[in-house]
């Protein structure tokens, strides 16, 4: 081997090692999960609070929704009383803000993007949660627990304190994990 291949070899490994080192997998851990049923009690989905780091991310997969928008919470109360989910509560707010990501003074922490449903009533979304990871945990995990809702109708980010979203279609209570 020459020394202009050898060192080209060298180099290459060298290169090869820093780019490993400065690229350490991120591990996900499986924090809490809930099934989320539907108004007669079926199993219509699943969601995941997934720990990536200090942060907190929320997965929900879903199905037999009606295509479209829909609004979907964190609920201040971990229950889900057939049929219409209100036990839940309202949206999970421990700081007391406003209703809605568009809300000029802040939201709150039940507050999630709208969920998009296919046209084959399916939807998956991964959302991350405002906050560090120790301080969601407190949250969530409080004396009553929280639900994750979807509702019927798009969640119009603003009109205090539901965004309009209309009816619950699915809830599931967030349990923990190990």
């Amino acid at each position: 081997m020459t020394r202009l291949a050898s060192t080209a070899l060298t180099l290459a490994s060298a290169i090869g090692l820093a780019a490993c080192a400065s690229t350490a997998p991120s591990t996900n851990e499986t924090l809490a999960t809930a099934t989320l049923m539907d108004t007669n009690g079926t199993p219509m989905g699943t969601a995941t609070l997934i720990g990536v780091g200090n942060r907190v991310e929320l997965s929900v997969t879903a199905q037999g929704l009606t295509p479209g928008e829909h609004g979907f919470h964190l609920h201040e109360t971990g229950r889900c009383t057939l049929p219409d989910f209100t036990s839940a509560g309202g949206h999970l707010n421990p700081a007391g803000e406003g209703h809605g990501l568009l809300d000029d003074d802040g939201s709150h922490l039940g507050d999630l993007p709208n969920l998009e449903v296919r046209a084959n009533g399916t939807a998956s979304v991964q959302v991350a949660l405002a906050g560090t990871r120790a301080n969601l945990m407190d949250q969530i995990f409080d004396g009553d627990g929280t639900a994750v809702v979807i509702h019927a109708d798009t969640d119009d980010g603003r009109t205090d304190p539901s965004g309009s979203a209309g009816p619950r279609e699915r809830c599931g209570v967030l349990e923990r994990v190990g």
